[in-house]
């Protein structure tokens, strides 16, 4: 048999992934995520990772599959419900199966700025939707940042009206596929993998994403103009199995929080410091045209988007929403 297939039979018994029963050899713990390992979420995995065998690789190895090597992030978020791997970390838009009350972070144009995400991942209400799937098998350990979402697209651009009648890439989201029909532009769910290309063939004439991801893939090549919108939010939550984590002691899980508290620590760090260096070299660059609305423009913007808090606040709560909105005002 050979090694991936003896990975594969592992996966295929959650009861002895769940259960964790003593044995004479560490036990194997699968962390499954879509990106490199140099990305902030690829390194925030490898320090966990080695704060886990450092401090309890007599119990515990942790197994890393990055690059959708195992599965994609629907697959992850299922594999994790049924226990079949330990940890991973999905983009927030990916739980719509499981909960609707964590598509406050589709909602556009609701987060002033990060300093005003952090705020809300931090409060009562953040924090309470970590464990909302819990009954369902998915626990949240924490949020993970990426950053903020840009808008570009391959014409100038300023106001709502200005995008009407392209076609932008979005991640499979309810909301924010409705995000562009309010626009009047026609969204296209597309892998990431496929957005470069599709830029290129002018099979899509736009798309939001983090400045990370905008320079990373390279997609200034196709898209001259850009929005500094900050209108949502690109972050993950890192989910484990909930039965696996109530089977450990309580000593354990005090030192899978810590490892993990420290690790997202670091890849936050990452991720902002990746941000802020990649909005600079892409601002640099002669042939982009970047955009900086002014407080009107943004108003304009805001009050084209708030039907969607509307229409979406029977599924996330009132409460959801507005604690969001109280995140805004800074202490």
């Amino acid at each position: 048999m050979t090694l991936l297939s003896l990975r594969w039979l592992r996966l295929a018994l959650p009861c002895v992934l769940v259960a964790g029963f003593a044995s004479a050899e560490p036990q194997t713990l699968i962390f499954s995520h879509v990106v490199s390992e140099n990305t902030p979420k690829g390194k925030m995995a490898l320090m966990f990772k080695s704060m886990i065998e450092r401090r309890m690789g007599d119990q515990f190895q942790v197994e890393i599959y990055p690059n959708t090597e195992l599965m994609d992030d629907d697959e992850a978020v299922d594999a994790i419900a049924e226990g079949r791997i330990h940890f991973a970390a999905p983009s927030l838009s990916k739980f719509q199966n499981y909960t609707t009350q964590l598509m406050v972070y589709d909602l556009p144009f609701l987060f002033a700025d990060m300093g005003a995400v952090e705020r809300f991942q931090g409060s009562t209400a953040g924090q309470a939707l970590l464990t909302h799937m819990s009954e369902d098998g998915i626990l949240g350990l924490s949020y993970l940042h990426n950053g903020l979402k840009q808008l570009t697209a391959s014409r100038d651009f300023s106001l709502p009206e200005d995008l009407a009648g392209l076609r932008f890439r979005i991640i499979a989201s309810d909301v924010l596929q409705k995000q562009f029909v309010l626009l009047n532009a026609e969204p296209v769910p597309m892998a990431f993998s496929q957005v470069y290309q599709a830029l290129a063939d002018n099979d899509i004439q736009g798309q939001e994403n983090t400045w990370s991801n905008i320079y990373s893939q390279a997609f200034y090549e196709h898209q001259p103009f850009m929005m500094q919108s900050n209108h949502g939010v690109l972050d993950y939550m890192v989910i484990t199995n909930t039965d696996f984590w109530n089977s450990l002691t309580a000593e354990q899980r005090q030192e899978f929080r810590f490892a993990m508290e420290m690790s997202v620590k670091y890849g936050n760090a990452v991720a902002l410091a990746k941000n802020q260096n990649d909005r600079a070299a892409i601002a640099s660059m002669s042939g982009v045209s970047l955009h900086e609305p002014t407080l009107e423009q943004l108003a304009q913007w805001q009050n084209a988007m708030k039907p969607l808090w509307q229409e979406y606040e029977p599924q996330i709560g009132a409460d959801v929403i507005e604690a969001a909105l109280d995140a805004n005002q800074a202490p």
